[in-house]
């Protein structure tokens, strides 16, 4: 294996791992603004359960999401010291407004959320948990800016070997942008309600005790979910228009028709000399695994959407049993859309303006293999962890005890009252 090769397989790991943890932190932090947003303004103490249950796996999920967000960065220096040389005066603006927001801006509202239960006002503890979702979204908001910088590079000019920013307006109206923004958020919320409705399930199948917050929660994340997968859907077909038009050869790859990818080639060879300008042919798979796990997904949803929500189809094992199947499906799907917008992208790390062979850290192959196996290693061992941690707070269930409160102190006025979905 060479240089190349090595670091397109290390980062491709890396960042795919990542992925997983941020999908679902996108979609979780919903649920749990909505449901504290419930309890706020009901007053109905199984809000403030499903609330702290649903945080608790958040909170996990984004602590150990953010370690897998640190070593992710390392690699730019590392890896594609090119990239960073070349582009890094464009690329890393929005790249370091994404690390001071997520890093920096919504850890701070998250510990503040997390330690703030019981302490502060109800309103002003609502408003943290909606702020560590505002900048969540922020924070994806400014990482698909610099994503779609490296597939259409806009707002730039090159001076000697260097790209400068002149237009940071151009940036933020990529035609690269929107549709794909859209589209991961969509995901997010596919994935969290998915995950969710899943959760639910699995402890209706083990018998829960807890069959108010169960249900309501399932309910919700069968409606999220199926508005995820409609949404994922409706933004990924609209890509295609700006594909064709920026990047001709990937989408001449994903859904070839006789002749049309010859020409493609032709066409790219005149633009940029002669060179295969196209990327790999395998990237049709992941796209037909995307797009068939899709419709795949909305179909089900649909179906148990008007199933579950009829109170005596808990009893039934059947339904129950396929949406727990379910839930690693959004995730599956994400990691073969992600292996299609960057692996479609090649041979270019910036398309048009930087190939991935010159954007590469001139590293011998031997340095680089071990940082891919260091890196798998911990990225790979942090992600167990988040899976065996999540399952430990799954299985025990909702409890009495989180964030250095407990629901002892829920007012008797609460305790008393009777409050319907």
């Amino acid at each position: 294996m060479d240089n190349l090769l090595l670091s397109r397989l290390q980062f491709a790991t890396t960042t795919s791992i990542h992925f997983l943890f941020v999908t679902l932190t996108l979609g979780l932090v919903l649920f749990v603004a909505g449901m504290q947003t419930a309890y706020v303004i009901t007053g109905n103490p199984v809000y403030r359960r499903m609330t702290k249950f649903w945080g608790k796996i958040y909170v996990v999920n984004y602590a150990v999401g953010i370690v897998t967000g640190l070593v992710m960065e390392f690699q730019f220096g590392l890896n594609w010291s090119g990239l960073s040389k070349v582009t890094g005066n464009v690329f890393g603006v929005p790249l370091a407004l994404e690390t001071v927001i997520a890093f920096f801006a919504e850890a701070t509202f998250l510990g503040m959320w997390i330690f703030g239960w019981d302490r502060i006002r109800k309103g002003i503890h609502l408003t943290l948990i909606w702020l560590v979702a505002l900048t969540a979204y922020v924070s994806t908001f400014w990482i698909m800016v610099a994503n779609a910088f490296l597939q259409h590079p806009v707002g730039y000019e090159i001076r000697g070997d260097q790209a400068y920013l002149t237009d940071f307006g151009a940036l933020l109206t990529n035609s690269s942008l929107t549709d794909t923004l859209l589209h991961v958020i969509s995901a997010g919320v596919l994935a969290g309600g998915l995950f969710v409705a899943g959760v639910s399930a699995w402890h209706f199948i083990k018998r829960t005790t807890e069959v108010d917050l169960f249900r309501r929660s399932m309910r919700w994340g069968l409606i999220a979910a199926v508005i995820g997968a409609l949404a994922v859907i409706h933004w990924g077909f609209l890509q295609e228009v700006v594909i064709e038009q920026n990047q001709p050869a990937k989408l001449a790859q994903l859904q070839p028709e006789p002749g049309s990818l010859a020409a493609v080639r032709q066409a790219l060879a005149q633009q940029f000399g002669p060179g295969d300008w196209a990327p790999p042919s395998w990237i049709a798979v992941p796209y037909q695994i995307m797009m068939n796990s899709s419709f795949l997904m909305v179909l089900v949803l649909l179906v148990l959407l008007v199933l579950l929500f009829r109170n005596w189809v808990v009893r039934l094992r059947v339904p129950l049993y396929v949406l727990v199947a379910m839930v690693p499906l959004p995730f599956v799907a994400v990691i073969a859309g992600w292996l299609v917008r960057e692996v479609g992208r090649q041979p270019w790390t910036v398309y048009g303006l930087l190939t991935t062979e010159k954007a590469v850290s001139d590293l011998p192959a031997a340095v680089v293999l071990i940082s891919f196996v260091g890196f798998t290693l911990v990225l790979g061992t942090l992600a167990v962890v988040d899976y065996l941690l999540i399952v430990r707070f799954v299985r025990k269930g909702p409890d009495d005890e989180l964030f250095g409160s407990t629901l002892d102190r829920v007012s008797a006025a609460e305790r008393a009252g009777v409050h319907t979905f």
